[in-house]
């Protein structure tokens, strides 16, 4: 297990000032001996503010070259499941799904959890229900345009898994990331459907702890209804698809939810809706202020009511991955920059801790995946 701790630090920017004459002053002895103790004190504590924010990799060796969209849980004695699917690359057949647990001694071994005969699986998600059963759901097909969804359970935290079941055509349950389980135990869970050159955000209901669905929506950019059919570029075969996917549901309060989503290249944004009723019924969707560059994203509400948004904050790519805060949910600013070299770090699953930290795991260039915990303490309210 290969272990990295880093801190995030604030760089203020420098006021340049033109037009006027600089006088430079050497600085007094008792000055001098200030800005020594400064950088002692900053020597002294910085071991310990490299070890506020924590990372690692979850794994440094496994059977598989490629890796990508994970999904995270707390387990009820304090351990990290994690989940992703892991093959040769993406859409081969013999890509299953992995995952690991983190104890109090690291990251176990990457052990298999779930392969479909001669397809590719995808984009795992772990949840509990309410009555404390954990949930797989995930995806299998030759591509995302035909793909099925399946399921198990585990009712010992992972231990031991239910066979798996194959759900009924139309019927994904959580698409990407975690869904929200209310207070009643009501799952209310984004997906979406990925079509022929058309995309649209789905909101599925359950009422029984997760075995059986209701389907609500589509969710859709009224705008978008009236966009002309337009030829493949040059050398493609097919369109561009249109539309949102992989939507995100947190509460806002009462009985308001909000649905967050990515948008394919056009629309550039990420998109929100909005139920009054507990995710019985939707708004239509609309674009926010942030960037989305067709990736995916997650967020999670707060024990004290701030969002937390983490995405990549950019056109184009999957790089930087950035954390953001709300506190209605509208308005986010970035705190912190998970990742900023170049390469992808793109489908990032993330939840708030029994220990009140974010724990957070995404996909580190299609080869890892990385685990990071950073601190309650450190995000700005």
């Amino acid at each position: 297990m290969s272990t990295e701790r880093t801190q995030h630090v604030y760089h203020p920017a420098y006021e340049k000032k033109t037009g006027q004459t600089q006088v430079t002053r050497q600085p007094s002895a008792a000055a001098r001996l200030a800005a020594t103790a400064a950088l002692l004190l900053v020597f002294c504590l910085a071991p310990a503010l490299a070890r506020a924010q924590m990372r690692e990799f979850i794994y440094t060796s496994a059977p598989f070259p490629s890796a990508h969209a994970s999904t995270l849980v707390e387990l009820k004695n304090g351990d990290y499941l994690a989940a992703w699917f892991g093959g040769t690359a993406e859409g081969q057949p013999d890509v299953a799904i992995w995952s690991s647990r983190r104890t109090a001694s690291g990251w176990s071994a990457p052990v298999e959890l779930a392969r479909e005969a001669n397809v590719p699986t995808w984009n795992p998600v772990l949840f509990h229900a309410k009555n404390g059963r954990l949930w797989l759901y995930y995806k299998f097909g030759p591509r995302f345009t035909w793909w099925t969804a399946a399921r198990r359970y585990s009712d010992d935290e992972g231990r031991t898994w239910s066979p798996i079941q194959h759900l009924p055509a139309g019927i994904y349950g959580p698409i990407r990331a975690k869904p929200l389980v209310l207070p009643s135990g009501v799952i209310v869970s984004g997906t979406s459907v990925e079509s022929y050159s058309s995309w649209a955000a789905w909101v599925e209901r359950s009422v029984d702890n997760g075995l059986t669905w209701t389907r609500i929506g589509p969710v859709t950019l009224p705008q978008l209804q009236a966009a002309p059919q337009v030829a493949p570029p040059p050398g493609e075969k097919e369109l561009e698809p249109v539309g949102i996917i992989q939507p995100v549901i947190v509460s806002l309060g009462g009985s308001h939810l909000r649905l967050y989503a990515r948008s394919s290249s056009q629309i550039g944004r990420i998109c929100v809706a909005d139920s009054k009723d507990l995710g019985r019924t939707w708004s239509a969707a609309r674009p926010l202020d942030l960037p989305n560059p067709n990736s995916g994203i997650d967020l999670v509400r707060l024990r004290d009511g701030r969002i937390v948004l983490i995405y990549n904050d950019t056109s184009t790519g999957r790089t930087p991955l950035n954390l953001a805060v709300s506190t209605d949910g509208e308005h986010f600013h970035n705190f912190a920059v998970l990742e900023s070299s170049p390469g992808e770090f793109s489908y990032p699953a993330l939840i708030q801790g029994s220990d009140g930290n974010l724990h957070i795991t995404y996909t580190y260039n299609r080869k890892r995946i990385r685990y990071v915990v950073y601190p309650l303490s450190q995000i700005p309210r």
